[in-house]
């Protein structure tokens, strides 16, 4: 069974840094297409970041720039570290893999994570 378990979420204040961490089991982690969603209240969840597995990445318009996704894959890690965080980016974020398709939108991911929440506030 896929697992995948998402972690390093907390409280910051905005311009500060976050990195998250998402761990895999069951899955040859190397060949896995892997992505972060986030979802804050009220609205859809949207794609953040996405990786395939030569390492090719492809990020959502607003986080560009600032948030990097990589992956270790000795590790069966996925991460993602944020900058310059904004109130905007508060949401629970999830980590996804197994999609059907390896793309940020319409990808349908099967596998995901119960999420960390992240929280910009002064």
């Amino acid at each position: 069974e896929v697992h995948v378990a998402e972690s390093g979420g907390g409280s910051v204040q905005p311009g500060e840094s976050l990195r998250l961490s998402c761990e895999a089991s069951g899955i040859t982690f190397s060949r896995a297409c892997l992505a972060w969603f986030r979802q804050a209240p009220g609205k859809e969840r949207e794609g953040v970041a996405i990786i395939s597995h030569l390492g090719v990445t492809v990020y959502a318009d607003s986080v560009k720039g600032r948030f990097t996704i990589s992956r270790d894959n000795a590790k069966n890690t996925l991460y993602l570290q944020m900058t310059s965080l904004k109130s905007d980016d508060s949401a629970v974020y999830y980590c996804a893999t197994e999609p059907r398709w390896c793309m940020l939108r319409g990808g349908e991911f099967k596998t995901w994570g119960q999420g960390t929440q992240v929280t910009v506030s002064s």
